[in-house]
């Protein structure tokens, strides 16, 4: 059985996983390995921006907007550690080279999303997430200190007798090989759970791994039950992920149509509240879609070329003209707020294992998370975590405890079951 040990073990290659391997000291040596290839994140596909405190003025608006959409069920400290460390997180991401849009004056220009009280997101065009995650990929790249490796999925969590995390049992999606990983310490980076539905946004290979491993080891999780689905995807009859329709598109002035051409719901309400007034209006109208005019953005052709390019150019590979009619659009999953209970740090309650991005639950989303809110979530604790395993680091020498052959073969004829399971699931 091939055994390889490192300082580090990071589990996912998304924003969160990139930007804590990336904060880790140079002379801790970490392994980051994801389930499909490098580029197969939702980080990948965000859209529409990453929000930042524009001054100090915003402050108590912008925490207001966070904890309504939340519904108030969210952690006031955590959010508000958020909103604190947000600006140098954007400043950060300049420096590896990200190129937000600017306005006129050259200072950085903002839209605005549902349920912000103001303009206060950062972006470029309608590929935000690509544009920050393919930045913080090739920095990590080049750090001779980090070992990337794609196509390597998560068979289960490693733990010693006292409850300690020792690293985690991987498998080679190409040669099949299981080998284990030890690590001083693990952090699980693995996304969310969008896999598991009929219509997501997500990458289908986005199947809870992490939230299921720690599970089965006994490590909390929080509100499993609190899934996000986004109000507009482009409508389709085809199997697999949905194409989200930003809402930076309904912050710039796209309005949400009936059967009959009319608005009947404020486009800038938080998601949850949209979704659910289009499930009413497609109940009421036996549809199963309602329509997007966004003929109606303010800038007219010219802002849909410069700011939403990707969504011009897919909706026209659909068959959609959006500058002559409105496009159909229906609600898909998106987000789940759920997830490993963590703290500020990513600490979970097991000692060594840490949960950052989607993966975690750490109370900055509630009940319901405020757009753009994701990505600077993601990086600001996974920055964290990097910091608290660099404060704390055991070396990856430590490990006295190894798995039988016999062990490793029923956890792998467990990941089978799982994967059947999943894929009945997705079936139906």
């Amino acid at each position: 059985m091939r055994r390889e040990f490192f300082d580090v073990l990071i589990i996912g290659a998304g924003a969160a996983g990139l930007n804590c391997a990336l904060h880790l000291p140079e002379r801790m040596q970490a392994f980051v390995v994801c389930k499909g290839g490098l580029k197969e994140s939702d980080s990948f596909l965000a859209q529409g921006g990453i929000c930042v405190l524009r001054d100090e003025g915003d402050a108590q608006g912008y925490f207001e907007d966070t904890m309504r959409a939340g519904h108030y069920e969210n952690d006031p400290d955590t959010v508000r550690c958020m909103i604190a460390h947000s600006r140098e997180t954007i400043e950060e991401l300049i420096s590896f080279g990200v190129r937000f849009a600017r306005g006129e004056d050259g200072g950085l220009a903002y839209t605005r999303e549902g349920a912000h009280s103001r303009p206060r997101i950062v972006f470029h065009a309608d590929c935000t997430g690509k544009e920050i995650t393919s930045h913080l990929l090739r920095a990590a790249q080049r750090r001779t200190n980090l070992a990337l490796r794609p196509y390597t999925t998560m068979v289960d969590l490693l733990f010693a007798a006292d409850g300690a995390c020792l690293g985690a049992a991987l498998r080679d999606n190409r040669s099949g090989e299981v080998f284990l990983a030890y690590a001083g310490n693990t952090v699980l980076a693995t996304g969310g759970v969008g896999g598991l539905f009929a219509h997501s946004t997500n990458y289908r290979i986005l199947t809870g791994d992490g939230v299921g491993a720690a599970l089965a080891h006994g490590v909390a999780a929080d509100h499993l039950d609190y899934v996000q689905f986004h109000p507009t995807t482009l409508y389709t009859q085809k199997r697999g992920r949905r194409f989200l329709i930003s809402e930076s598109v309904r912050g710039e002035g796209a309005q949400l149509l009936n059967g009959a051409g009319e608005r009947f719901v404020d486009e800038l309400l938080p998601r949850d509240v949209v979704t659910a007034a289009i499930r009413e209006q497609m109940r009421r109208e036996g549809s199963d879609h309602v329509m997007l005019d966004l003929r109606t953005v303010r800038g007219g052709a010219h802002t849909l070329m410069q700011h939403f390019p990707g969504i011009v150019r897919r909706c026209r590979q659909e068959g959609f003209d959006v500058f002559s009619a409105p496009i159909p659009v229906v609600p898909a999953q998106h987000y789940f707020m759920g997830g490993v209970k963590s703290d500020l740090s990513g600490r979970t309650g097991a000692p060594h294992l840490y949960a950052v991005g989607e993966t975690c639950c750490n109370g900055v989303h509630g009940r319901n998370r405020l757009a753009s809110n994701s990505l600077l979530e993601a990086l600001i604790f996974a920055r964290r975590a990097a910091a608290d395993i660099a404060k704390g680091a055991r070396a990856s020498g430590w490990v006295q405890w190894d798995y039988t052959q016999k062990q490793l073969a029923a956890l792998v004829r467990a990941r089978r079951e799982r994967v059947k399971r999943e894929t009945h699931h997705e079936g139906k």
